[in-house]
């Protein structure tokens, strides 16, 4: 069971899609508008939040943008413009995952159920706890228990659940080219949007995170004709 927030100005449709998710065992708040988002946010443990982008005054994409600057939460983006432009300003601004209306339920709840699976990590998993539970680079210490990434300075800073996994996906693949191909297997899964400019995206919000001159990156390197390298040494603690 998890707990997820609706955000749509549309009370039919939010109402539809809470029983959907309620009848498959979630917790389900709904919201109309940023400020219900952000009290709502304030007042409950949410795990997964769906955002529509065509809202009524400030629009999701705004509200996904000032969301990440203090929530890693994770966010699914709805829209009703099938445009691949509007899909990749939405990864641009934080979005974990999008989707066209109309959609399947099934497919969103396939969808919100593959996005939890990379953001919440089992308690008991012997394999990740003793093998790789901190991974250090150049300064940088990622957590994979408790996703997350301190800074050289040991700031918590703050990850959504796509960009958790990519980064993890550079630092366990270290100093080797990865095709954008096998950094969409690794990173986002099947069930994602699986094209090239979506890595390129993400790959362009880790380097803002991470670099000290994203426009001439030294720690996640393009490789011309080939896709990305990760060239720091990565320690394991």
């Amino acid at each position: 069971m998890c707990t997820l927030l609706l955000v749509d100005d549309d009370e039919d449709f939010c109402s539809l899609l809470g029983d959907f998710f309620r009848a498959h065992g979630h917790v389900v708040f709904a919201a109309s508008d940023g400020k219900g988002l952000f009290a709502t946010l304030g007042n409950h443990s949410i795990d997964l939040i769906i955002l529509d982008v065509m809202l009524h005054g400030e629009d999701g994409f705004s509200l996904c943008r000032r969301l990440r600057a203090v929530s890693p939460v994770p966010v699914i983006m709805l829209t009703a413009i099938s445009d691949h432009t509007d899909r990749i300003v939405g990864l641009e601004v934080g979005a974990d995952d999008y989707l066209t209306k109309p959609f399947d339920q099934r497919e969103l709840l396939a969808r919100v159920r593959a996005v939890l699976r990379r953001t919440h990590v089992p308690q008991a998993s012997p394999v990740r706890n003793e093998i790789r539970p901190q991974l250090y680079f150049d300064g940088w210490r990622l957590d994979v228990t408790r996703r997350e990434l301190r800074s050289t300075q040991d700031t918590l800073v703050l990850l959504s659940a796509s960009e958790f996994d990519l980064l993890l996906a550079f630092v366990e693949h270290p100093r080797r080219i990865l095709t954008r191909d096998q950094l969409i297997d690794m990173a986002r899964g099947p069930t994602n949007m699986t094209y090239d400019r979506s890595i390129d995206v993400l790959v362009s919000r880790l380097r803002s995170k991470l670099e000290q001159e994203p426009k001439s990156p030294a720690l996640i390197r393009t490789i011309r004709n080939s896709g990305y390298l990760f060239s720091s040494e990565v320690m394991r603690g």
